[in-house]
């Protein structure tokens, strides 16, 4: 099982919400976006993205650790990992590597580390070929999940959208992704998609 961590096993956008205003900005979640939802206070138009891309790269070398973990997410992988193998597949830039495993493990994430760039669908491939069992992808973003689709549409695939303030804003294909925004429920249809079910 290849798992996403942002906004999938953690409350990314909370945590980076705390970091902008920490800086004197605010965000405002009017679209499914994150440089774009970074404001001044009263103004009306979002910052700079370059001063959004400044702000992520600093959030991810250190201050990403204090993040919250998404709630489930614990039990319901710790419950998988009996089933099979978990690897944690992320996006995060190289020098955020560090903060990002001691928050893995701080939050008994404590599962091998896949430091990927650009669309997973490769990945997911070339990592789904080790093995001879049957595979799952959980992610947040429908590029990710379009993109193993067609590299690896024998992999089975579900989208989680942890911040209840996103969800009804992100793009989705439920006809060609599972959506389910919940660990609980996600947790037993992952196990049902691995039986075969």
């Amino acid at each position: 099982m290849l798992v996403d961590v942002d906004e999938v096993l953690g409350m990314f956008m909370r945590g980076f919400e705390a970091w902008v205003g920490r800086h004197g900005l605010e965000m405002r979640f009017d679209r499914y976006a994150l440089f774009q939802n970074i404001f001044r206070p009263g103004e009306s138009e979002h910052v700079d993205v370059e001063v959004g891309r400044d702000l992520l790269n600093q959030f991810f070398a250190g201050p990403v650790e204090h993040m919250d973990p998404v709630p489930g997410a614990v039990a319901a992988l710790r419950e998988l990992s009996r089933q099979g193998t978990v690897v944690i597949l992320t996006n995060a830039p190289a020098h955020s590597r560090e903060p990002r495993s001691r928050w893995l493990t701080k939050h008994g994430f404590d599962y091998p580390q896949v430091v990927n760039s650009g669309l997973k669908g490769p990945c997911v491939a070339a990592l789904a070929a080790r093995t001879l069992g049957r595979t799952a992808f959980i992610d947040d973003l429908l590029t990710n999940l379009d993109s193993v689709a067609t590299a690896a549409p024998y992999v089975a695939r579900f989208q989680l959208v942890a911040d209840e303030r996103m969800r009804a804003m992100a793009p989705a294909a439920p006809e060609r992704h599972a959506r389910i925004d919940d660990w609980d429920e996600m947790g037993k249809a992952i196990a049902a998609a691995l039986q075969g079910e």
